[in-house]
């Protein structure tokens, strides 16, 4: 029943991916593109209409909604079954493709390209499989966080402050993604990461099932919100969303419309290439340093009651920094001297001061 409930869940966000009418952003220029393809940009009406089939589930069948988060366990074996063989399935298509394949520099045949993957951007009937892969994970992790308050509510018999702000970080979050779905075009996955196990599985396994364990955790948690944390917590929030929503909208505004202004001046730049205007004069990733705070906001409001929601937040500092740190070598390989005076601009990675 949970293979099914998932494969159904999936194949219902492709076919709307497919034939729901959104509007259509150029593709990012990589190794493999052979012709001028474009993104169709209607996660919005995925994540709207499914938000709305799950208001009505809340309304009229509570207990309905809780399904997911009784059967997790199912669902997560379930996930990690697709997960192998959607991985494995690109392997195979991958390599059939000789002539994609060979746009991919240094591609060999072997174990590390299942894991890689082959392919920076296979397309199946008409939809970027990697680009697509983002909706099902985020969506997902959307179902099984309200299915963690569904089942709140049942052994409650309320909903409690944890929990709303919980819910509500998270749904200002993943609203906030699909409403500027346009940026991913310009994301390190979507730009040099070949589409392998490795991200299939943290789009299908990872995100939805591991970055909701704080609202897993709220299920039990009975103790009331002290004002002071939740002050606390809608601060960090606040502060870090606005740091990593700017950070990312600057730059997106950087790449796409080139002249503008930023924070009322006219942007600066090093050779037109590198920004140095804004957030990104004084630190190089503080888009990962908003990220992190926000997903800290959440998991505090989980208390002392389990060292496990804390998990995740401390997974990310790790990913982020290494990511920091890959992102340095990639840039200065192409940017070269550039590069060195940028970082001798915006002296900072993630933390001012600190790294």
């Amino acid at each position: 029943m949970a293979a099914l409930a998932l494969m159904a869940f999936v194949l219902v966000l492709f076919v709307g991916s497919r034939w729901i009418p959104g509007r259509s952003v150029p593709a990012a220029v990589t190794e493999d593109t052979g012709a001028p393809r474009a993104y169709r940009l209607n996660g919005a009406w995925l994540f709207a209409l499914t938000a709305s089939a799950v208001a009505g589930c809340w309304l009229w069948a509570p207990r309905v909604l809780a399904w997911p988060e009784r059967h997790w366990g199912e669902l997560l074996l379930a996930a990690n079954v697709f997960a192998f063989a959607l991985a494995w399935l690109l392997f195979l298509t991958g390599g059939r493709r000789t002539r994609a394949a060979s746009r991919v520099p240094g591609w060999r045949r072997g174990p590390a390209d299942y894991f890689y993957g082959v392919e920076l951007n296979p397309v199946w009937a008409g939809v970027d499989l990697k680009f697509f892969s983002y909706r099902p994970s985020l969506i997902g992790l959307f179902v099984l966080n309200v299915s963690a308050m569904a089942a709140h509510y049942a052994d409650q018999g309320s909903v409690s402050g944890r929990m709303l702000l919980y819910q509500l970080f998270f749904f200002v979050y993943l609203t906030n993604y699909f409403q500027f779905e346009a940026g991913m075009v310009y994301t390190w996955d979507l730009l040099a990461e070949r589409f392998g196990w490795g991200l299939v599985w943290g789009d299908y396994v990872l995100v939805p099932f591991f970055y909701g364990i704080g609202g897993r955790t709220l299920i039990d948690v009975q103790k009331p919100l002290p004002l002071w944390l939740g002050a606390m917590c809608c601060v960090l929030f606040v502060f870090g969303f606005w740091l990593f929503r700017g950070a990312n909208e600057q730059k997106h505004r950087f790449k796409t419309a080139g002249a503008t202004t930023i924070w009322g001046r006219p942007v600066e730049t090093l050779g037109g290439k590198l920004l140095v205007s804004g957030f990104w004069g004084i630190g190089r990733k503080l888009n990962y340093t908003g990220e992190l705070l926000v997903y800290l906001s959440w998991t505090l409001l989980c208390g002392a009651e389990s060292v496990l929601p804390y998990l995740l937040p401390a997974f990310l500092l790790l990913l982020f920094v290494h990511r920091a740190h890959r992102d340095d070598h990639r840039c200065r390989a192409k940017y070269g001297e550039l590069w060195d005076e940028y970082c001798r601009r915006a002296r900072f990675r993630m933390f001012p001061f600190v790294y």
